[in-house]
């Protein structure tokens, strides 16, 4: 295989979590039949410019098109999250009522809805047909396509150029970036923005989050290979911002070159990254050996637990919950049910494990004694909302970056 923002086949495996099915694709009870399509789960890092991406790319059509059971984050902090990143972009880039903000990969709207209220024109662009459903229902504009030339001239066409492009966990999911950054530069003005979101490759290794590797994640970014991939197309990162969504994710701003003046911070976190060893084969050697560590502590936690005659539910169904369930063959003869908010997850069963996914209130009426947090990274606002799971006994199990319990 070919890196995909650099092109070179000097690629090294660094992380294998075996094979797992596509995070997303939730079961129906009268789908439990069906095989379960398993896909290799492999992480490379680049030798050459530095990006790790995974091994094997799942067809777009399979992940995005089906029935996506994804809703941009229903919990207030990621709430709070878009309304901050909507102020802060309007601010720096000092837009107005005339100005363009388009999101790709927009699904129900949230983050066009924060700009919307910031008084910038808006258009989405998803390729889930019942998720864009639910964003014109929400009053937001979304052309139901993947992101590419074609949607790209004829947003031009119809709103004229757009000041701000985002991509929030979005870039990092594009196979063919190259297409993808030819379609963004039709959209932008000549001093329009394009910013993305997601999680620093940097906090994965750090924090031991190996969980937010799945299908649906091509690429695991850091600041050294965006330099020159920007640079090949005439663009430049002028600005980073780290935020604490997601484990850890950067919000990077590109301009096209000369246009915005760079911060000193783009040359200083790829210093950092080097100097932490980021790129060196023994450190992800180390890391791939945490993963398996974390692997061996949070099941022998689990068996423990079961054996001693405990019950054991989970906390939310996020996409990252799955890779953890798969690769640590967590399945429903160990764990009685997972619980979300999701109206779209409710009443279906986890990938692979099939495990039932029940409403939060569950929680309580059933009274497990032990709940695996699988959206660690809300960690603090799930305990809160649930504190009458724990006034009752019930004790919360945090797997990342090592298993722990919290009484």
């Amino acid at each position: 295989m070919n890196c995909r923002m650099c092109g070179s086949t000097k690629l090294h495996k660094f992380l294998d979590l075996g094979f797992t099915p596509p995070a997303d694709q939730f079961r129906r009870k009268d789908q439990l039949r069906e095989p379960d399509i398993h896909y290799p789960l492999q992480v490379m890092m680049c030798d050459d410019c530095g990006l790790a991406q995974l091994s094997h790319v799942v067809s777009p059509e399979v992940l995005y098109r089906n029935d996506y059971p994804y809703e941009s984050s229903t919990t207030r902090t990621g709430q709070a999250h878009w309304s901050e990143f909507a102020a802060s972009v309007v601010a720096r880039l000092k837009l107005g009522p005339k100005d363009l903000a388009v999101d790709i990969g927009s699904n129900v709207g949230v983050l066009l809805g924060a700009f919307r209220s910031q008084g910038l024109r808006v258009q989405g662009v998803d390729p889930a047909a019942n998720i864009v459903m639910i964003a014109q229902a929400n009053g937001i504009d979304t052309i139901c396509d993947f992101f590419n030339e074609d949607t790209a001239r004829a947003i031009v066409a119809e709103k004229g150029h757009a000041s701000v492009v985002t991509a929030t966990n979005v870039f990092a999911h594009v196979d063919d970036l190259n297409a993808f950054m030819r379609s963004v530069g039709e959209l932008l003005s000549d001093r329009g923005v394009f910013i993305f979101e997601a999680p620093y490759f940097v906090n994965l290794l750090k924090h031991n989050e190996y969980d937010t590797i799945y299908h649906e994640h091509l690429s695991y970014l850091s600041v050294k290979p965006l330099i020159s991939f920007f640079r090949k197309h005439g663009m430049e990162v002028f600005h980073i911002e780290e935020r604490d969504i997601h484990g850890g994710s950067f919000r990077v701003h590109v301009g096209r070159q000369g246009q915005w003046p760079v911060s000193p911070d783009v040359a200083r976190m790829a210093q950092a990254e080097d100097e932490m060893g980021v790129y060196r084969h023994d450190k992800l050697a180390e890391f791939a050996q945490a993963v398996r560590r974390n692997k061996d502590e949070l099941t022998w936690l689990l068996h423990s637990l079961k054996h001693d005659g405990k019950r054991i539910a989970a906390v939310s169904a996020p996409a990252k919950g799955m890779t953890l369930l798969n690769y640590c063959r967590l399945d429903a003869d160990l764990i009685d049910f997972v619980t979300e908010k999701s109206k779209l997850k409710i009443g279906r069963f986890t990938p692979g494990a099939h495990i039932p996914v029940v409403s939060d209130e569950e929680l309580l009426t059933q009274q497990p004694d032990y709940a695996l947090l699988l959206a660690w990274n809300f960690a603090e606002e799930i305990m809160k909302n649930l504190h009458e799971f724990r006034r009752r006994g019930g004790k919360f199990i945090i797997p990342i970056p090592f298993p722990k319990i919290v009484g």
